[in-house]
């Protein structure tokens, strides 16, 4: 309990920024989804308290997820109600605690480094693509937006040329004052002094913009109308609070749409969620390793709670994570108090939150993407050769193209090309025996590892030798060999008299020439065996 205090300054003022961050993307991402915005702040603080407490990433941050968006959007619709789709949002945590328990979260750890990286500078592209628009003042994109084609018809690129049409100077001044306070702030204040490093830059900027908007008197050229500010629904009584939670309509527990929709959310939540585990991972300066098959668990239990009172899905995001580690923050003290932050925000100073420009709020996320899509990545991984260069650059181009999914989807099928170019390569040796009885002496040794991947290269060496070959097949270092091989090996064997090639086979259990069955030297009983 000590070490999660250690560094509790570091943790709160990083929690300050992830809860800037968060709050815009919160609402936009409730309002994209088709739900009440007061349902994206109730998964804003699921993520931040109750996921971040059982949690056991240490900077990885919780709350709606933009990936979820289309797929609540259209669940709401075909399940008649926003009630209906919280019972849904119940059974997916209760479908993903089921995955946790069975230990589902190890598929985390089988996506390459490759593709993390090409994720995350994805993602800081996507974030400076998409914050560009919002500090110019054209808010006509929901903040959290990670899709290639918006909602409102245009794409990530066209924004950029529409977004001319519809400038506000206000905006563009204080996004401009925002980013050189959060430069000055990185790269020169912190260094002078200790307390410059405990109050974050992203603080000193919101409050000049909350300064600038009230100085600023309405209708003038500088002055930011509403529909560029936050917004948070604001009750004018307690009970006007409570009627913003909503709770699930259980009756429609033997909708099979329900447990369609739940099930799609439980998968497409976990993998985004392992994936966003995978890349805070990577970026954690402490390098400390998630137990997946907690997280899943922890997301579970934090989407059967969000639905229970009338919240839309959480998933682990990288966004937020991202300017988590890039705030300092050390340990989960940082995302419970994110958490912590947007409910009491939420209570407290709805009013004060909803004059906050969303230019400030941009200049935050734009320190965060340049950060995340660093040119000296993109070079280091270049360095690194093909394999590893292009499976990122693949999926570099495919999340800021489509989405996550099909980017993350599109960067494993290179991988998993090159890994077939490996097993092809690196199947067995091959010597060449200087003998003067033996015209043809050929030695070959096969690998440790034999799959059904390596049937082609083996095949391809035994179909080229040439006639009156003598092949000493060395199996000493063979420990496991899939079925298939040793059929293509039986096979060649038996037709290797004609083509009069001897065949020598050398094994643990001796040597022995044209072996009419291989099984017995390799452990298989029968042909329908399985290793």
């Amino acid at each position: 309990m000590s070490s999660l205090f250690k560094h509790v300054g570091k943790d709160l003022s990083a929690s300050l920024v992830v809860f800037f961050v968060a709050l815009p993307l919160c609402l936009g991402i409730a309002l994209a989804s088709g739900a009440p915005l007061f349902s994206g702040l109730i998964a804003g603080i699921i993520g931040g308290v109750v996921v971040g407490s059982l949690s056991g990433s240490s900077v990885g941050v919780s709350g709606p997820a933009a990936g979820l968006a289309v797929i609540v959007l259209t669940a709401i619709g075909t399940l008649g109600s926003f009630e209906n789709f919280l019972l849904a949002v119940i059974l997916a945590g209760v479908i993903q605690v089921v995955f946790g328990v069975l230990k589902a979260g190890v598929i985390g750890y089988y996506f390459p480094s490759a593709v993390i990286k090409g994720m995350l500078a994805a993602i800081g592209i996507i974030i400076v693509l998409k914050q560009i628009p919002h500090a110019f003042g054209h808010d006509a994109d929901y903040e959290g937006d990670e899709s290639f084609v918006q909602a409102d018809g245009e794409n990530t690129f066209s924004t950029l040329s529409t977004m001319l049409d519809s400038l506000t100077p206000g905006a563009i001044v204080l996004s401009l004052v925002s980013l050189l306070i959060l430069i000055l702030w990185d790269k020169v204040l912190t260094k002078k002094h200790q307390l410059f490093k405990l109050i974050p830059g992203s603080l000193v900027a919101v409050i000049v913009g909350l300064v600038f908007q009230s100085l600023i008197p309405e209708g003038s050229y500088l002055y930011i109308e509403a529909s560029h500010l936050v917004n948070v629904p604001i009750p004018e009584n307690l009970d006007m609070f409570i009627g913003q939670f909503t709770l699930p309509n259980f009756g429609a527990i033997t909708n099979l749409d329900v447990w369609t929709v739940a099930f799609t959310l439980a998968v497409v939540a976990s993998l985004e969620t392992l994936l966003s585990v995978e890349a805070a991972d990577k970026i954690d300066p402490e390098k400390r390793v998630t137990p997946t098959n907690r997280e899943l668990f922890a997301q579970g239990t934090g989407n059967i709670l969000s639905g229970l009172i009338g919240g839309i899905p959480v998933t682990q995001v990288i966004v937020r994570s991202s300017a988590n580690v890039m705030s300092g923050g050390k340990t989960k003290l940082s995302t419970i108090f994110h958490g912590l932050f947007l409910l009491l925000a939420v209570i407290l100073i709805p009013g004060l939150l909803n004059r906050i420009p969303l230019a400030v709020l941009a200049a935050v996320l734009l320190m965060v993407g340049f950060k995340l899509a660093n040119p000296a990545m993109f070079k280091a991984m270049y360095k690194l050769g093909r394999s590893q260069f292009l499976p990122f650059i693949v999926t570099v181009i495919g999340v800021v193209f489509t989405d996550i999914l099909v980017g993350i989807a599109l960067g494993m099928a290179v991988s998993i090309i090159f890994i077939l170019i490996e097993n092809y390569k690196n199947s067995h040796f091959l010597n060449i025996v200087k003998d003067s009885s033996v015209e043809n002496h050929i030695y070959m040794t096969l690998a440790e590892e034999l799959s059904f991947l390596n049937k082609g290269a083996i095949l391809r060496e035994l179909s080229n030798l040439p006639e009156g070959t003598f092949l000493e097949l060395d199996v000493r270092k063979t420990i496991r060999i899939n079925y298939d091989v040793i059929e293509i090996l039986e096979d060649f064997t038996s037709k290797a008299k004609e083509r009069n090639i001897r065949v020598k086979l050398i094994s643990t259990k001796g040597s022995v020439e044209n072996p009419e069955s291989y099984s017995a030297f390799f452990g298989w009983d029968s042909p329908v065996a399985s290793h």
